[in-house]
């Protein structure tokens, strides 16, 4: 549990599960649902979907307090299942150092990303802080690497596919203010190649840099920033 949520009422893996079968279930597949647990749906080009609270007042934010993020993989994905030799076998050690790895770059990229419009990323609430409570859901990786000596060379048209579900909150009041859902399919190239952690990574870096920019391009409108 992430300090600080049980005086909201909230439980981060009850979040996933809502967040996993709404994403599944609609914004993936059709057209998002005009409401979401009472926030409203608005129009936004930017992302898939995003509810926001009627009636929310929304500060100029200057600094954003994320929590860490939570990663959860598709239901069908099986990182073994085309693997012959069970010493190539991901475990449950290999599988933690996947969600490690991308919760270490989700919070590098968008730190980098918020610190170009002048925002910081803050430990704790303040009165100009917004709280995000991030969840990768749906994470399917095409060909997970593994590092082993001697790894056989892995070819797929693309690296797979994974979803942002993002919930915001006044970090001292933790009114909740909205709700953002997005997801990503690596580019198809059309043609086999080379897949590995470099290029699992690479896919990922891109995706999370969307999401970031998003949120930055959505502080600006907050704070009246334009160009």
């Amino acid at each position: 549990m992430v300090p600080g949520y049980k005086q909201h009422g909230i439980r981060i893996p009850l979040v996933i599960g809502a967040a996993l079968a709404f994403t599944l279930g609609g914004c993936a597949t059709q057209e998002p649902a005009a409401s979401w647990d009472g926030l409203e749906l608005r129009s936004d080009s930017r992302l898939d979907a995003v509810y926001v609270q009627p009636g929310a007042q929304f500060k100029a934010y200057k600094s954003v307090m994320i929590d860490p993020l939570e990663v959860s993989f598709a239901k069908d994905w099986d990182p073994n299942q085309d693997v012959r030799s069970v010493s190539r076998h991901l475990d449950q050690q290999d599988i933690q150092a996947i969600r490690d790895g991308l919760a270490e770059l989700f919070r590098e990229e968008f730190q980098k990303e918020l610190g170009k419009g002048g925002y910081s990323v803050v430990t704790t609430p303040g009165p100009d802080t917004l709280r995000m409570t991030p969840a990768i859901v749906d994470l399917y990786i095409n060909a997970p690497d593994r590092m082993e000596p001697g790894r056989v060379t892995t070819y797929t048209t693309d690296a797979g596919r994974m979803s942002l579900v993002a919930e915001f909150r006044d970090s001292v009041t933790g009114d909740i203010l909205a709700r953002a859902v997005d997801r990503k399919q690596s580019r198809d190239t059309g043609f086999m190649q080379v897949t590995n952690r470099v290029t699992n990574t690479a896919e990922a870096r891109r995706a999370i840099d969307v999401w970031a920019k998003a949120l930055r391009d959505a502080l600006d409108e907050l704070n009246g920033k334009t160009g």
